[in-house]
């Protein structure tokens, strides 16, 4: 939730809402609210492994639950990608690809280790990217602010091509940008995926979910103040990295190199986190045999999924040499968000819930991801719906056959 998002994410939504980027976080805050509080809701009743995909089997039937796997393994194979090209980009741009490809092969091996020494690694990379946004913050506030800076100086969006204030912002242009807002803390999905190796789930889970979104929305928040006061809009919406560029323009521009350095410990968390996520939900389908048998396997004493783990970095190291994945990483949004809208409809079949989650909530929550995924750039709505089809063509041949085979027999 704390990945390479939060050192890019801030320049194009804030190109998208302009000076009322805090209304996108706001926005986007609110619909993931509803979504952590549907996860933590079937996270407690299904503590296995496999998140929604599970989830939207059990509560839905088969079909919601396969869209939402399906959906999920598609989109953040190709994020990963994203990530590690991220961490190749700041480490050694002149080599982006190879560095990219040694950090896929490396996480996949601590990963294989067991997820208590993910979990170490990922407390060691937290801090570090802790550490690199309070020194952000503290550049932000020391300034100096120059002119065109600060929340009351113009009011709109950037023209689209243009590098000034718009005349007023738009719904369209908020609605977009809480979108890129969402997925830049949306990683609390991946906490419901490890149910399995999770000490007291049903406990657990849940207050990490919402404690993991209650931090993250406050960091988010508190980030684009302080931004929106400290760079002037336009050269916000133009840097490739808005968190750098807060630095370099302040007292503290000495310090820079921390700050790129955070940006690759954030990538590195972000696509350990996603490869344990992406793994376990391809483990969880091959067992309902939504995907090939062997992803199945687990071994050795750590219960890991070492065959699903493989082929995850696999898939992702043939992206890395075969396309420029950042600009296919797009279409992920889509996925994502429709892997929300079945969490949310499954959380609202359930009977039993706590207080704090009406079915009132499960029914925004579910219209909310629904508003955003198409809202989202029609080339990004048109490649993903063309692979979840893909997707769901796949399965329904195979289940054809499947009873072909048991009646021939």
């Amino acid at each position: 939730m704390l990945g390479a998002g939060v050192f890019v994410v801030f320049a194009p939504a804030a190109g998208l809402a302009g000076k009322l980027l805090l209304v996108s976080i706001l926005i986007a805050g609110a619909v993931a609210y509803c979504n952590a509080v549907a996860s933590a809701q079937l996270a407690a009743k299904y503590p296995e492994s496999g998140g929604t995909y599970v989830y939207g089997r059990k509560q839905l039937g088969e079909w919601p639950g396969f869209l939402a796997g399906w959906g999920f393994v598609t989109g953040k194979t190709a994020s990963c990608a994203a990530m590690a090209l991220t961490f190749g980009q700041y480490v050694a741009p002149d080599y982006a690809t190879p560095v990219a490809i040694a950090a896929v092969a490396a996480l996949t091996g601590v990963n294989l280790l067991g997820i208590t020494r993910t979990a170490f690694l990922t407390r060691v990379l937290l801090g570090i990217v802790l550490a690199t946004l309070i020194f952000v913050a503290a550049a932000s506030i020391l300034g100096p602010h120059p002119a065109g800076a600060g929340l009351t100086s113009g009011t709109g969006a950037l023209s689209p091509g243009e590098l000034s204030d718009g005349d007023s912002g738009s719904a369209w242009g908020i609605l977009p940008a809480a979108g890129l807002m969402f997925f830049a803390f949306a990683g609390y999905a991946r906490i419901a995926t490890l149910g399995e190796e999770v000490k007291d789930p049903a406990r657990v889970i849940p207050r990490a979910i919402l404690g993991a979104l209650a931090a993250a929305f406050g960091i988010y928040l508190v980030l684009a103040v302080l931004l929106l006061q400290h760079l002037p809009l336009p050269q916000l919406a133009a840097s490739p990295a808005p968190l750098l560029d807060a630095v370099a323009h302040s007292q503290l521009a000495a310090g820079a190199p921390f700050v790129q350095g955070g940006a690759a410990a954030a990538s590195l968390g972000a696509l350990l986190a996603l490869i344990t996520g992406v793994g376990r939900t391809a483990m969880a389908m091959a067992r309902e045999r939504d995907l090939p048998g062997p992803l199945a396997r687990i071994g050795g004493r750590h219960t890991v999924p070492f065959v699903a783990e493989l082929a995850v970095a696999a898939v992702v190291i043939l992206l890395l040499l075969t396309s420029n994945v950042m600009t296919v990483v797009g279409f992920s949004s889509f996925g994502v968000l429709m892997y929300y809208a079945v969490a949310n409809a499954a959380a609202y079949t359930l009977q039993e819930r706590p207080f704090h989650a009406p079915k009132w909530l499960n029914a925004a929550g579910l219209a909310g991801c629904l508003v955003l995924a198409f809202t989202l750039p029609p080339s990004s709505v048109l490649t993903m719906a063309a692979v979840l089809a893909a997707g769901v063509g796949a399965r329904a041949v195979a289940l054809r056959l499947r009873r072909n085979r048991t009646g021939a027999a």
